[in-house]
């Protein structure tokens, strides 16, 4: 994996990741795949959108089907039909979240599966060698998820170990890795302690990896926090290697993050929230469950080239959520991944124009405004 710096305006970056699988640009934002799939959505939808790499969940995979079988299937691109890179979380966060009974210890976590209520033991070398079978070309390193609010003791204490974990999880990326150009990337973590995550980003760099995310934000500490974590922490990560904020978040936790160096995310919101009948636009979310959308006939978006966006009547997308069609939330997965994807080409221009400050002011100005105009 190879990373190039395009351009800077300010702290925002825009790059190029080279992959074995492609190129993603960035500032990218990952769609979620949790189980191999994007909830709603074809694989070649989301690659029409302008995704170029997609994101796969080891602890749901390694459950089920296993990470054997996907193996055994020709790895996750073949398994799920998508032909761009696949970035891999590690498991950690979802087996201290989901599973029952887990037990952290200095080898690792063990739990009982949230699906059975089976046994499993997650080590950072089995971590790794999961994210291996199933084929992906970036993978995470397992760490733990720092849990908020937390003592500086406590934060101190989970950010050492996930430390020593990063250090396991390299050798075992050596040892299991195929030489085919794939890539590891540490995790920052520390809490809301700024000491801890600049030791944090110190001890990774130590070690050495091909891009480092901050993790252990968007975990209740609120949007002020969480950019303020972002203030002191990637100004100490490494100018030359990616910048992964993980499971954030809302478009404008995307702007902010970018403005303060980030160059990829990924978050379910945009899935999940269409689902459940909100929109992201230009000018702020909406509700399309609301009574005002019954009789409007304004689409979405009539500037947006996504069919979802710009063919279909807020009220008609109003009437299939308060049926419960499945196509209602079909349309608004498509709508939120395309405006996601809108918004991340928006700030590469912007970067590259060296207009990214104005792009902000603008963005949030239009938020601020909402979606009022009379039907």
């Amino acid at each position: 994996m190879k990373f190039t710096l395009i351009n800077t305006d300010g702290m925002a970056r825009r790059g190029l990741i080279n992959t074995p699988r492609g190129d993603i640009r960035t500032p990218a934002f990952m769609p979620v795949g949790t189980a191999a799939t994007v909830k709603a959505m074809y694989p070649q939808q989301v690659r029409d959108l302008g995704a170029d790499i997609v994101l796969g969940n080891t602890y749901h995979l390694m459950l089920r089907p296993g990470a054997e079988e996907v193996a055994a299937l020709g790895g996750l691109q073949e398994f799920m039909q998508w032909d761009g890179p696949i970035l891999t979380d590690s498991g950690g966060f979802q087996v201290m979240s989901l599973s029952k009974l887990a037990k952290m210890s200095e080898d690792g976590v063990n739990f009982q599966s949230h699906l059975d209520g089976q046994k499993y033991m997650l080590t950072p070398e089995r971590s790794i060698e999961i994210q291996t079978l199933l084929g992906a070309n970036i993978r995470m390193v397992l760490d733990e998820c720092t849990p908020f609010p937390a003592t500086e003791k406590q934060a101190e204490k989970s950010m050492h170990l996930s430390m020593r974990w990063a250090a396991r999880s390299k050798q075992a990326f050596a040892d299991y890795d195929k030489g085919e150009g794939d890539a590891l990337f540490g995790i920052v973590q520390g809490s809301t302690y700024e000491h801890l995550r600049h030791e944090s980003a110190a001890a990774l760099q130590e070690i050495g990896f091909d891009g480092y995310a901050v993790g252990g934000l968007a975990v209740g500490e609120g949007q002020e926090m969480m950019l303020n974590v972002l203030d002191y922490t990637t100004p100490v990560l490494p100018q030359d290697r990616p910048r992964y904020l993980m499971g954030v978040g809302t478009p404008d936790d995307l702007v902010e993050a970018v403005a303060r160096g980030i160059d990829m995310f990924d978050c379910v919101m945009p899935t999940r929230a269409g689902r459940h009948g909100t929109a992201y636009t230009w000018r702020g979310k909406v509700n399309i469950r609301n009574a005002r959308h019954a009789a409007d006939k304004r689409p979405l978006d009539a500037n947006s080239e996504c069919p979802a966006s710009h063919q279909y009547s807020r009220a008609y997308l109003h009437h299939l959520h308060r049926c419960g069609e499945y196509l209602g939330a079909m349309l608004l997965t498509w709508h939120n991944l395309a405006f996601y994807q809108e918004l991340m080409a928006a700030m590469r221009l912007a970067i590259e124009e060296n207009r990214f400050e104005a792009f902000r002011a603008d963005f949030k100005a239009q938020q601020a405004q909402g979606d009022i105009d009379p039907i």
